[in-house]
């Protein structure tokens, strides 16, 4: 049999084992919580980039339809109003598509992917639209430069690359609070559906969107300064044949 001051001291050395499990359990649970600290921290540099891409995907939409907006309402004689909210219905249209176009290739329902889509970008693409429009008309004569019109790109230049800065914080404040585009970003992560006619779908990535949108406006600006230049050489031709 063991003495009574054996069984004591088995009690003593089974209470300070106890004692020191549940210490290095609470040191266990205090690194959880900074580990979950420090992701936090992570998240919250990540929602920087995660906020610029969203905005460039918006911006991209808006500037496509924009564009076409314009040029569709030019070409068919609409008048400067019914042009321009012809511009912002293809503004929201391409914008939405942009950002539908991953969702469909992960394997959502359109239906669905189109729901989600309408709550995570409307805010900010309408934030864009109001911007951009608001800044194009403070500028003189770049509503109704037309499109072959130095006026008119760099009035565009000028109005997208504000819209940008004002959407992004719009598009920031929404993806801290778990709304925006994160809604979305659970499934550009996943898995893309190599079956059917969804394995046909494009990526976008942010560089290619902000390459699209940049040799875009390049470009016309670039046509918009060649019709100047030879349309300023024309008038001279023409005095010249007439003083013959």
């Amino acid at each position: 049999m063991t003495s009574h001051d054996e069984h004591v001291h088995a009690e003593h050395d089974h209470a300070g084992h106890q004692h020191a499990m549940h210490e290095g359990h609470e040191g266990h649970e205090g690194h959880g919580d900074h580990s979950a600290h420090d992701a936090h921290g992570a998240h919250g540099g990540g929602v920087n980039a995660m906020a610029a891409s969203a905005t460039l995907h918006c911006l991209t939409g808006c500037a496509i339809g924009e564009i076409a907006g314009l040029m569709i309402g030019t070409a068919i004689g609409l008048s400067t109003g019914w042009t321009i909210a012809l511009a912002v219905t293809l503004a929201f249209a391409f914008g939405y598509a942009l950002s539908t176009l991953p969702l469909l290739k992960s394997g959502l329902a359109v239906g669905a992917a189109f729901s989600v889509v309408l709550a995570a970008d409307t805010l900010s693409i309408a934030t864009m639209e109001l911007v951009d429009n608001l800044v194009m008309a403070l500028i003189p004569g770049a509503m109704e430069a037309g499109l072959v019109n130095v006026v008119f790109w760099i009035g565009m230049m000028i109005a997208l690359s504000v819209a940008f800065v004002a959407a992004f914080p719009v598009n920031r404040y929404l993806l801290q609070r778990g709304k925006g585009h994160a809604l979305t970003h659970q499934y550009h992560g996943a898995e893309p559906v190599q079956e059917g006619v969804r394995r046909f779908i494009p990526s976008f990535s942010s560089g290619a969107l902000a390459a699209v949108i940049i040799a875009f406006m390049l470009g016309g600006l670039s046509v918009a300064v060649a019709d100047e230049m030879g349309g300023g050489s024309a008038p001279a031709e023409q005095v010249e044949m007439q003083g013959h």
